[in-house]
């Protein structure tokens, strides 16, 4: 589905990302792990286009979405979660919702998909017409994942969902990426909740300093005791 070929980023003269490769099958949940300011966001917001690649090469499909605008992205069936959410927060919840679904595909959907977010999110039904900087920070996470859902994607990224959540919404935020996943989409997650974020995946990778250090398994990475100390804030042996 996705490929990633020697994709090196820069911010000016600094490299963030270093000839990085990787791939993401269809339906797969793929989850980036690693230190602060490994590259994590920055490898994310590259895919998506929001911060474009300097070199290599970012294949969806055969096509090397670097010949390409960066909203065009979206229409290839790429959605960003990014972190932070990002919402429009004097308008509605339906407001921001719907802006999720503005490509021609997505719009036929759209009371569809809408009936689906809320499915998904039962609490987000109930604050439809409240503005959407009203809501509580995991409520503004579900509206912000229910968003890139409106435009029907086929791989989601998720940038750092859980990130300053409380524990209970957490738990939530972690079974809704579960059902996206059934769902058939695939899923690149971000997250700095390591141990969770492995519970869920079907296969990991590790990321430091703009380069991979390791990838293979969750169960893999997790039975490697150097790995589990340096990479992923893990100090006991596992179970």
């Amino acid at each position: 589905m996705l490929e990633l070929n020697a994709v090196r980023v820069n911010y000016g003269h600094a490299v963030a990302i270093w000839d990085l490769s990787l791939r993401i099958a269809p339906g797969e949940l793929l989850v980036v792990v690693g230190p602060n300011s490994a590259g994590k966001s920055t490898l994310i917001n590259a895919i998506a286009g929001v911060h474009p690649a300097s070199a290599g090469s970012v294949i969806l499909d055969g096509v090397d979405l670097r010949a390409l605008p960066a909203h065009r992205y979206c229409e290839r069936g790429i959605a960003l979660v990014p972190e932070g959410r990002r919402l429009f927060a004097s308008m509605s919840v339906r407001e921001n919702l719907e802006l999720g679904a503005y490509r021609r595909g997505a719009r036929k959907a759209r009371s569809q998909t809408l009936e689906e977010v809320c499915e998904l999110f039962p609490v987000v039904r109930e604050k439809l017409a409240q503005p959407a900087g009203t809501l509580s920070g995991g409520q503004q996470q579900m509206v912000a994942i229910g968003r890139a859902l409106m435009a029907k994607p086929r791989l989601l990224l998720l940038d750092e969902p859980s990130l300053g959540l409380a524990p209970s919404v957490v738990l939530d935020m972690f079974r809704a990426i579960r059902a996206i996943h059934a769902q058939g989409i695939a899923v690149l997650l971000v997250e700095q909740n390591v141990a969770m974020a492995l519970d869920i995946a079907e296969r990991a990778a590790v990321l430091e300093e703009g380069r991979i250090v390791a990838a293979g398994a969750p169960e893999v990475l997790m039975a490697q005791p150097e790995l589990r100390r340096a990479y992923l804030g893990l100090e006991t042996d596992p179970a």
